[in-house]
């Protein structure tokens, strides 16, 4: 490759490695943190005890599903010890700590997260690898319109624009109508927000403020937090609506930023593998997963955290793995992006359900607003699926209609009928972060 052509990376070494060069790299690094966290973390010397595993263990890359796997529930138990309050999994001492995050406690009881001013610099070039990838330059503007909080949502990629030169404008508090204001006024034309939030401003521009969110000159948004930007009816929706890039990015509190899609955008994201081991493993017997297009749990190990190590965690997350990328990058593909949760992914009726799939029905149905909420319940012995949508309005005439393909477009992808309630535009709850539209309230 040429040298003019390397300006799409943000470290051509490591991002053009041969795969054979790439896993001896990983192996190096997974055994130097799987040592770290057996010699400094008493949860992790507990984990390994129990399982009768010593890092010496570790002699070959098929050895790697050796090491136990690390669950939620595991810092949860750990952080109830002292020192208040990581507890069991810090590995360093409790003075080096200069970053407090948590999570955000959709699954439980928040998870705290510690970082030295090593790990933070550590997350600010994980970010700098996704933002070069997805075009952002020192000539962006880039509007963040996130209230900063415990939870590590933008934090990082705030410190990563800075750092390969972006200027940030940060959203804070302000309410949605003065950010998109401070958007026309300042001219940014960068966006970070959740897809719930994309499209949440984009209603609010167009139905509150009476701009075309077209008009304000964002031009490339990256996105995080749900699947959506790697849903296609979703990222269609937000492209159109802004008339802007959409970009994927996955990252996790305990993780980093461990995914990301580029420019060339090739249906999928790549596994940031500079930073992290990303594994794909059978859902139940937990046997890696090499050949593509067979969905997997993703298993993921952060190389290079040294506060709380990320060793072989369970992100509860599912994909699988694609085709290499046209960008030139040696590192995975998922395709598809993150298909759903573990934990989300249940049987109804018999059959196998991620609400994904129905989030790109209802998102591929213009007719249909942009939020939804998706409730399996009980009746009996029967399971029943309630999908909650709005229609948009002058969209009221063609409900029957739109009941007739609604229908039918979720028996096709899904193979299971729903209870179809329709509710006024604008009365489903609307999100600035995750959002909450599945519930499965049958054991409740």
């Amino acid at each position: 490759m040429l040298l003019k052509d390397m300006d799409c990376y943000w470290n051509p070494v490591l991002e053009t490695l041969s795969r054979d060069e790439l896993r001896d790299f990983q192996f190096k690094k997974f055994k130097r943190v799987v040592k770290w966290g057996y010699e400094n973390s008493r949860l992790y010397r507990r984990l390994y005890e129990a399982a009768g595993f010593e890092p010496e263990d570790l002699k070959t890359w098929e050895d790697i599903i050796k090491v136990p796997t690390l669950q939620k529930e595991d810092y949860r138990t750990a952080q109830a010890k002292e020192p208040y309050p990581y507890g069991d999994s810090l590995c360093v001492p409790l003075e080096k700590v200069t970053e407090y995050h948590q999570t955000s406690g959709t699954t439980g009881q928040p998870v705290y997260q510690p970082d030295t001013w090593q790990d933070w610099e550590w997350w600010s070039e994980c970010w700098s690898y996704i933002l070069w990838a997805q075009g952002f330059r020192n000539t962006d503007r880039v509007f963040i319109p996130f209230g900063y909080n415990v939870f590590v949502a933008y934090w990082a990629g705030h410190y990563a624009c800075e750092k390969i030169g972006c200027e940030v404008v940060p959203g804070g508090i302000l309410n949605t109508e003065e950010r998109l204001l401070k958007i026309k006024e300042l001219k940014a034309n960068a966006l970070m927000a959740t897809p719930t939030y994309v499209l949440s401003m984009a209603e609010t521009c167009r139905n509150k403020l009476k701009i075309d969110p077209a008009e304000l000159g964002i031009k490339k948004i990256l996105c995080a937090g749900e699947p959506g930007a790697s849903v296609p009816a979703t990222k269609k929706r937000m492209e159109e609506a802004w008339n802007a890039k959409v970009y994927d990015h996955v990252g996790a509190t305990e993780i980093g930023g461990w995914a990301y899609e580029c420019l060339s955008q090739p249906g999928g994201i790549h596994a940031n593998e500079a930073f992290f081991l990303v594994e794909l493993v059978d859902i139940e017997s937990g046997e890696p997963i090499e050949e593509p297009n067979k969905p997997g749990k993703i298993i993921i190990t952060a190389f290079d955290r040294e506060a709380q190590p990320c060793i072989r965690f369970d992100s509860k997350d599912v994909g699988m793995w694609g085709e290499p990328c046209a960008c030139g990058r040696t590192f995975r593909v998922l395709k598809g992006g993150i298909h759903g949760r573990v934990d989300h992914i249940t049987k109804v009726k018999g059959v196998l359900f991620s609400p994904v799939s129905v989030e790109e029905v209802v998102r591929g149905m213009p007719e249909l607003g942009d939020e939804y909420e998706l409730i399996v319940s009980k009746k009996g012995d029967t399971d029943v699926i309630t999908l909650k949508v709005e229609l948009v309005p002058g969209a009221e005439t063609l409900k029957e209609l739109v009941q007739q393909e609604l229908v039918r477009q979720l028996r096709l992808k899904t193979n299971l009928a729903y209870k179809i309630e329709y509710h006024d535009f604008g009365t489903l709850p609307r999100y600035e972060v995750k959002a909450k539209r599945f519930k499965d309230l049958r054991n409740k």
